[in-house]
């Protein structure tokens, strides 16, 4: 015990300084935290407006009311005068006139597809009357067209009522443009312009939103016979291609054997001294068959008067 008593004793003070202590808390760490978050907020906004994200989009589109009923009602001119003031503001539309040139001195024309098409027929078309209006195919077709028949830039608005998956315009409402498109151009270079399409191959290379204005392209390739093999594209106002396709419309003769049992003879009347002269009659198509895209009048045919020895054309 008396040994334990002369072991020294260590001041109080020097037990408690030799014990481990918590460092300070550093300064500035609520700082940079504040700064990382501002930063990565700031940068995430930038990527987001820069790049949208459309997956998001497509799996779940903006809402957007059904199409109107009456598409001759006030609401419903409104809409469609405002969509076409659009159209002709487009700065594609004014580069393909300044290139193209006007009608008379340029090598393209100007039309307007279904818009002459007679109301009795437009309420039976497809694309002509079903499909016209407001949220669907609110304006007709604005052509471009090469005089020579081989090219065709059309411009047109699809709403987002031609949907399958919502916001996204169906593949086979795409596949239909594409079919009348490339149709109205291998149709010009068909003899007597009548034609069905023998095959449609379709690409479909991006989705196509809908509620916006699409540019369709149609080029004939080649055009042998009774064949022609046509090609075209469905692309934005960017110039980003949506869908591909080619085409080869035919005359065949079971179309040829159909449009014989709808023409109408084309004759002239006869002078008198010619009215025991054998006429043989080249029939033209009837103006409701066999039209091209815009219901443009196929070629007419006229009269063989046939006398001994001459054929002449009435």
């Amino acid at each position: 015990m008396n040994a334990l008593r002369r072991l020294p004793r260590r001041p109080l003070q020097q037990r408690f300084a030799s014990t481990s202590t918590a460092p300070p808390p550093a300064r500035g760490r609520p700082l940079r935290t504040a700064a990382l978050v501002v930063v990565g907020a700031g940068t995430a906004y930038t990527l987001g407006a820069l790049f949208p994200p459309s997956v998001a989009t497509l799996l779940s589109p903006r809402p957007a009311p059904g199409p109107p009923t009456d598409i001759f009602s006030p609401e419903s001119l409104a809409y469609t005068a405002s969509l076409e003031a659009k159209l002709q503001a487009l700065p594609l539309l004014a580069e393909l006139r300044r290139e193209g040139g006007t009608a008379e001195e340029g090598e393209w024309y100007e039309t307007r597809p279904y818009t002459t098409v007679p109301e009795h027929r437009r309420v039976n078309n497809l694309t002509a009357g079903s499909l016209r209006g407001p949220g669907k195919l609110a304006l007709p077709p604005l052509l471009r067209v090469k005089k020579d028949e081989s090219e065709t830039v059309g411009i047109l608005h699809v709403g987002r009522a031609l949907c399958g998956h919502d916001g996204i315009v169906h593949g086979g409402m795409l596949a239909t443009l594409l079919d009348e498109s490339l149709g109205r151009t291998a149709i010009r270079n068909l003899p007597d312009q009548v034609g069905v399409t023998a095959w449609l191959k379709v690409d479909y290379r991006k989705p196509t939103h809908a509620d916006q204005f699409i540019v369709l392209r149609t080029r004939l390739i080649e055009g042998k016979g009774r064949k022609v093999w046509v090609e075209g594209q469905i692309g934005d106002l960017d110039g980003v291609v949506l869908v591909q396709a080619r085409s080869v419309p035919s005359l065949s003769s079971r179309v040829i054997a159909e449009a014989d049992k709808h023409r109408k003879p084309q004759c002239h009347v006869r002078p008198a001294s010619l009215r025991e002269t054998p006429v043989v009659c080249r029939t033209a198509p009837d103006h409701g068959r066999a039209r091209a895209m815009g219901g443009e009048a196929p070629r007419r045919h006229g009269c063989l008067t046939l006398t001994p020895g001459v054929d002449r054309r009435r």
